[in-house]
């Protein structure tokens, strides 16, 4: 296997974490959850899903052969009027992640060392994909952030849970 292929499973591995965070978030959440915020400056976790949907979608639609800031996207627009429900927000998040993993099924080695462009800048594709996978695991935090505070004594742990990491430890090294 050669460098691009290795770093592209290692990106789509990494994205896929990211991904099932969210997920395994959003099963712990209800509809009046995903709208609830913790100061006037805040975002809920229906408003943080809806700005990562519309960059995923901005991003990733065409990503080899047009800017990844598309004349469509309305970046501002995404702070308000959240999803209604649970299950709207999760069809638009599914869209959202379908869309980059697509776009990362186009990327192979005749053109890994394309540049592409975000907002009229080049970028290679290692920096355009690192690029995105730091701005969704900073998103995919604040859900983690916000869904656990909802939640409260009633958190399901998404890692390893407090005062557990020797156990945890201790099972990784019998392997």
């Amino acid at each position: 296997m050669n460098f691009p292929e290795h770093y592209l499973q290692n990106i789509t591995g990494e994205l896929k974490r990211y991904k099932s965070l969210g997920d395994r978030c959003f099963v712990q959440l209800s509809d009046d959850d995903i709208h609830r915020c913790f100061a006037d400056e805040s975002n809920s976790i229906a408003i943080i899903v809806k700005h990562m949907v519309g960059n995923m979608l901005s991003r990733w639609t065409n990503f080899l052969t047009e800017d990844g800031e598309k004349s469509w996207r309305h970046r501002d627009t995404e702070f308000e009027d959240p999803y209604t429900s649970l299950s709207d927000m999760i069809e638009a998040w599914e869209r959202g992640w379908q869309c980059v993993f697509d776009a990362l099924n186009t990327i192979d080695n005749t053109n890994f060392y394309k540049k592409v462009l975000i907002r009229n800048e080049e970028h290679s594709i290692p920096e355009a994909l690192n690029r995105q996978l730091a701005h969704y695991a900073y998103h995919t935090g604040q859900i983690v952030w916000v869904s656990k505070n909802i939640k409260g004594a009633a958190w399901e742990s998404l890692t390893i849970p407090k005062g557990k990491s020797e156990d945890f430890n201790k099972s990784m090294f019998r392997k």
